[in-house]
């Protein structure tokens, strides 16, 4: 169980020990607050984006921080100013628009009324939050440095850090931390460095398949309020979800928008359209023939006064991204050889978290939360050892590891048909899901509900989650063996 305060930092070496975070993204800023809160006192986070709120049309992404991410914020104090800026899960309301304009809003329901509400906000909104936070409390603690990327990752032959990084202008920084803490993504430039050093496969992603990899995403950038029919009566409300339909039935050119709920209501609205790669949309090449192509699909929509010239032109150019192979390595942290024979209270060590361990689609809605509770452990592991990272990096990975493995097979599994790529996939995954959901309630002793329920409880944790998917798995097998006997032998009996 995570501890629910800080432990005080005794004045040793580790104190007063510089680190240096790679990657200024929700993991990295967190990381940084609780060491700071913690008592290191010689923080520097490098990030390669020009600002915290940096607005990136084709990686508007929205956040779910649910009872796993609101760990964190707890410890730091920040749920209530998280709430505030966020639109809270139990006022999810849905509208589907269909082709012909008809439209129905509905509440979503709680799947269990007991848990911790989640909020909705967007990422940049999120970074926002954090980096205020360092500003107002913790600036002699903690410096961040924008437009700054991590160029080099050396080990010298006193097997001492040295870290190379390009700052804004072309001035180049360099670093000897005491402690490096990779939170710089799926292409952690900190692993790739470790992998060098270990001459193992530790730090090696391992990847799986999934129903979801591969497919390609791109965002369109809506304004404020645009308006949901030609007269311009009806407009979008910043704090509700929209699903909006397309006319398109063949598999190619068939699409559909979400729109993912704001507080703000005068921040623009990004629509996510998720695709299979050779879908139609991948073959437009003007925004005009993006513009012509979205008026055909949404014909219940004004797409010509919801889109701007501009804002096509930046669409039909944006290359978009492709979702990720669930994947893990197996190695969290790196110390210092000559450290680790001195046994002293001076090692130097290298930690993962994030991205850099485990990648995966966004389909559970767990990216972020993650990478949260991968922070909540680094610090659970470093109240345990008092700080000490001979000690305290071992630990945090005896304490993640088997979490991160069974978080990847939660995401290959868990929800991944859910982007309408395959009708036969999502048709038999659906049986699945409510047999599951059914059995579950009429005999909860023998049969788990799905996995994506089981993961909206932050008090399970993930492998408690993975190992009760895989009993009712294998009660269903044996069921399902059960039933073909029972057949078979009427089937003998009445010949």
């Amino acid at each position: 169980m995570l501890a629910n305060q800080f432990s005080t930092v005794k004045e040793t070496d580790s104190s007063r020990k510089n680190v240096l975070i790679v990657g200024g993204g929700p993991a990295g800023l967190a990381t940084a607050l609780i060491l700071a809160k913690r008592g290191w006192t010689d923080i520097t986070v490098l990030e390669k984006r020009p600002a915290a709120d940096y607005y990136e049309p084709d990686k508007s992404f929205n956040y779910q921080i649910d009872g796993r991410g609101q760990k964190l914020t707890d410890l730091l104090g920040l749920t209530q100013q998280l709430a505030e800026i966020s639109v809270p899960s139990t006022e999810f309301y849905l509208t589907q628009i269909r082709p012909d304009g008809s439209r129905k809003t509905s509440k979503l329901p709680m799947v269990d009324p007991n848990r911790k509400t989640a909020y909705w906000l967007p990422r940049r909104a999120f970074v926002r939050l954090l980096y205020q936070e360092i500003q107002c409390n913790w600036q002699n603690q903690i410096a961040v440095l924008f437009n700054t990327k991590c160029d080099r990752i050396d080990k010298t032959e006193a097997d001492k850090l040295k870290i190379v990084a390009n700052a804004e202008n072309g001035r180049v920084i360099e670093f000897e931390p005491y402690f490096l803490v990779g939170c710089d993504g799926v292409n952690s430039i900190v692993r790739n460095a470790l992998q060098e050093w270990d001459k193992s496969d530790r730090f090696e992603m391992k990847h799986f398949p999934s129903p979801s990899s591969g497919l390609r995403y791109k965002v369109l950038n809506l304004p404020p309020r645009f308006p949901l029919d030609t007269s311009g009566e009806e407009r979008a409300v910043s704090d509700m979800t929209y699903a909006v339909r397309g006319s398109f039935r063949d598999r190619m050119r068939s699409v559909s928008l979400g729109l993912l709920p704001l507080k703000n209501p005068n921040e623009p609205r990004t629509a996510n359209i998720i695709t299979r790669p050779n879908h139609e949309i991948w073959k437009l090449k003007s925004g005009k023939e993006v513009c012509d192509f979205l008026e055909k699909a949404f014909p219940q929509l004004p797409v010509r006064q919801i889109l701007s010239p501009e804002e096509c032109d930046r669409f039909a150019k944006s290359e978009g991204g492709y979702f990720p192979e669930p994947q893990y390595c197996s190695g969290l942290y790196f110390l210092l050889k000559h450290a680790q024979a001195d046994k002293d209270r001076s090692t130097a060590g290298v930690v993962l978290l994030g991205d850099a361990i485990h990648c995966f689609p966004p389909d559970i809605g767990q990216g972020v939360n993650s990478a949260l509770e991968d922070v909540c452990v680094l610090n659970e592991a470093l109240s345990q050892s008092n700080d000490d990272l001979s000690r305290a990096l071992p630990l945090y990975e005896s304490l993640r590891f088997r979490d991160v493995k069974a978080l990847i097979r939660l995401a290959q599994t868990a929800f991944p048909w859910q982007y309408n790529q395959d009708a036969l996939g999502k048709w038999l995954w659906g049986i699945n899901f409510f047999l599951r959901l059914a059995l579950s309630r009429l005999l909860p002793f023998g049969f788990s509900p799905p996995a994506f329920f089981l993961i909206q409880n932050h008090r399970l944790s993930y492998r408690e989650i993975w190992v009760m998917a895989q009993r009712t798995t294998r009660t269903l097998y044996a069921l399902g063996l059960i039933l073909i006997c029972v057949f078979w032998g009427f089937s003998i009996k009445d010949s």
